[in-house]
């Protein structure tokens, strides 16, 4: 495996080949997803490096009298020996990261592989794609949370203690001088402490950043803005709590924290600045003078660290470990963003030329991650989500040709919004369908489908329904978690079956209709797919005519806000937005690609809902979903770009179309009521159930799309793209 190594007496930075570690009792061994730079601690070492050996030394003035210490003992050739021995060693960096479980120790039962993990310390979270963690120095990752945020799990624990230290209440004021990494994580675990909270940073984009985040006013300590803040938000007493976060070797810190901190107020040192305490203005306030040490108790304990032994919660409320489950857990609810401090993610081979432009200052950053590839190397499979394959008892099966004049017979299950106003109405009346009945699980929603629609029946009862020999075709248009379910019941009593997208919320529920095809030799399924459907755009692939080489798709989403209430918001039982309509826009790219996906990269961005997925194909080809949920509500909702071959093909919104190229074609514009084709998708499903013809969408195409659609979240648990296993 690979390790990001340093040789600390001549400064050589490297990704060394290194054995991968055993997986030893009492942990866990993890393979990296992200592991995140400290832009101070880790500097500093890496710029220590760098120094000449006196340089070293004035730097480290506790190792040289740890080194004057070892001549007295052992004298001057063996220390020296010794000495410059450590020195041309390569030592590790790195100490928080995250990724996922892949072997567990004897005496390990709070974890499986595949678990996503958060781990510490300095010697067990390195820059390095395996570790072996023991187990006060993980914690398991919380459903949601992203893994790129995950890995900043130990520096948030190093914050969080420091804040603790500080003792806090509400209503409190205080001082945070130093606004990198530790400091913008300090400010935002005060603001959500009730705090409020000032600033001191000479750089004005972190002070800028820290407002954003939580802190009511910031600015260059030097100036005279940080007084004149803390004398407004104090009435002029001072602030109750300093939290000193900088580094360097100067001794303003410490000065201006006496100045500025109220009598009898609290400094805490979390960061490593020089402390030359001016004693009559800390003696005139009797300032408490505290030091935050590391993540928190348990820290360079051994038998905690190493041996796993707790402190129990009634002595020692707050150890290592629980700080860093704290802090994951203020993830999860949105306490602390730390996407906005993300400054670069670095591909984990780029490590070496990383730490160089951080080290000469061409890249600017408060925080940067490495980005870790898949396995290579045969010890880990990377993720993947299989593609179930399509199994007909006897092969296909198409329903014979109806006799002439014999209308099809269609049930629907759910009269909802979606159906009442989008389906219903372009089959109400149509020539050759006969709407048999509709069945809810309220008699009075159903009896008002039947009135409107005029329905010969209005039911409750699924069962006599799905008995009914005379149906010919179901609608199941409920809410997401009961697709899967009604789709396979139907299936496997004879009935043709047009499913409202999504047609599954999980690998199982897929695997569960597909069983039911197999079964039942019954493939007669539609998916509400609509939009390849829509005559703007069908007439725009036309126009834009075939491929020879690979394409790029890219598809923004503006879905917008739901409103409060929405049963959509009901993530638990309902699945994600995404989940629920996502299927539509990677059918979209798929039939504009002519293929089905092979891979699938998801990230989020500014929220749960906020995503950017991007989805690869056999030739080569990408498609980009950006499906976003903050935009204006003014703009329109879908926007489509289809660059190949020298050609552009554009879609606003399915009100306009044009085609850029040999020759430019340019749609008229619609009328402000956009086809998406959900009327030529029903008139195709009619007249395969009428002719016994292939369905409008092949199967395979349509499991192909759900695939990629559940692996949405698989990839953002794991931070990498997701193989769709058995895609062609």
């Amino acid at each position: 495996m690979k390790q990001v190594v340093q040789n600390y007496k001549s400064g050589e930075l490297t990704v060394l080949d290194v054995p991968v570690p055993g997986c030893k009792p009492g942990g866990v061994l993890v393979r990296t997803a992200y592991s995140l730079i400290s832009t101070g601690t880790e500097l500093m070492k890496v710029s220590e490096a760098g120094m000449s050996m006196l340089g070293k030394a004035r730097s480290r003035p506790d190792q040289v009298a740890k080194v004057m210490q070892s001549v007295a003992t052992n004298g001057l050739p063996a220390t020296y020996s010794k000495v410059m021995g450590k020195l041309d060693s390569y030592t590790p960096l790195g100490y928080s990261l995250c990724g996922v479980v892949e072997q567990v120790g004897s005496g390990i039962d709070d974890v499986k592989v595949g678990d996503l993990v958060a781990c510490a310390g300095n010697e067990h979270a390195l820059h390095a794609e395996l570790n072996w963690v023991p187990k006060n120095l993980y914690s398991r990752v919380p459903d949601g949370v992203a893994p790129r945020h995950a890995a900043f799990g130990t520096v948030g624990s190093i914050a969080l203690q420091g804040v603790r230290q500080g003792e806090p209440q509400l209503g409190e004021v205080a001082l945070v001088i130093g606004l990198g990494l530790i400091g913008q994580l300090v400010v935002q675990l005060l603001a959500a402490s009730g705090v409020r909270v000032v600033g001191a940073d000479p750089d004005p984009a972190r002070c800028e950043l820290a407002e954003r985040l939580g802190a009511e006013s910031c600015g260059d300590p030097a100036s005279a803005a940080v007084e004149a803040a803390v004398a407004e938000l104090t009435d002029g007493h001072g602030v109750d709590q300093v939290y000193l976060a900088a580094g360097g070797g100067s001794n303003q810190p410490v000065e201006l924290a006496a100045r500025l901190a109220r009598d009898r107020g609290r400094v805490v040192d979390i960061g490593k600045c020089r402390l030359d305490l001016p004693w009559n203005a800390y003696y005139e306030k009797e300032l408490d003078v505290r030091f935050s040490r590391s993540y928190g108790p348990g820290r360079y304990d051994p038998s905690y660290e190493l041996e796993g032994r707790d402190y129990p919660i009634g002595y020692v409320r707050w150890t290592e470990r629980r700080n860093l489950a704290c802090f994951l857990g203020l993830l999860s609810r949105g306490s602390v963003d730390v996407e906005p401090l993300v400054s670069h993610v670095a591909d984990f081979d780029d490590a070496v030329e990383t730490y160089r432009r951080l080290k000469d200052g061409d890249l600017k950053a408060v925080a940067v991650l490495f980005r870790y590839p898949e396995g290579d190397t045969g010890e880990a499979a990377a993720p993947a989500v299989a593609v179930p394959a399509v199994k007909r008892t006897g092969g296909a099966v198409s329903t014979p040709a109806r006799a002439a004049g014999k209308p099809v017979r269609l049930a629907f299950v759910g009269a909802g919004n979606y159906a009442t106003s989008m389906l219903l109405p372009h089959l109400a009346g149509r020539d050759g369908v006969e709407l048999s009945t509709v069945v809810t699980t309220t008699a009075l929603s159903a009896a008002n489908a039947r009135r409107k629609f005029g329905f010969a029946e209005a039911t409750t009862d699924l069962d006599a329904v799905l008995d009914d020999k005379s149906v010919d075709a179901v609608f199941v248009v409920t809410r997401h978690s009961s697709h899967a379910e009604l789709t396979r019941r139907a299936l496997l009593a004879g009935k043709a079956v047009f499913v409202e997208k999504p047609l599954a919320l999980t690998e199982d529920e897929l695997a569960g209709v597909l069983a039911a095809v197999e079964e039942s030799g019954n493939d007669r399924l539609q998916v509400g797919f609509n939009r390849r459907f829509a005559p703007l755009l069908q007439e725009a692939r036309q126009r834009f005519g075939a491929r020879t080489g690979p394409a790029s798709l890219r598809y923004l989403v503006n879905a917008g806000r739901l409103q409060h209430g929405s049963w959509y918001l009901r993530q638990g039982t309902e699945g994600s937005r995404f989940a629920g309509e996502g299927g539509h826009f990677i059918d979209t790219a798929s039939w504009l690609l002519g293929a089905d996906p092979v891979s699938v990269y998801a990230v989020a961005t500014s929220g749960a809902d906020d995503l950017q997925v991007v989805l690869r194909y056999p030739d080569g080809s990408t498609a980009t979903i950006s499906y976003v949920t903050t935009g204006a509500p003014g703009f329109p909702k879908e926007m489509l770009d289809l660059v190949a071959d020298g050609k552009v093909l554009r879609l606003d919104d399915f009100v306009r179309a044009s085609v850029h190229g040999g020759k430019r074609w340019v749609s008229s514009r619609l009328p402000k009521a956009r086809d998406k084709g959900q009327n030529a998708e029903l008139a195709a499903f009619v007249r395969a159930v009428r002719t016994g013809g292939p369905m409008p969408v092949p199967l395979e195409s349509l499991v192909a799309t759900t695939a990629a659609t559940l692996a949405v979240p698989a990839g953002l648990a794991a931070g990498v793209p997701v193989t769709l296993a058995g895609a062609r």
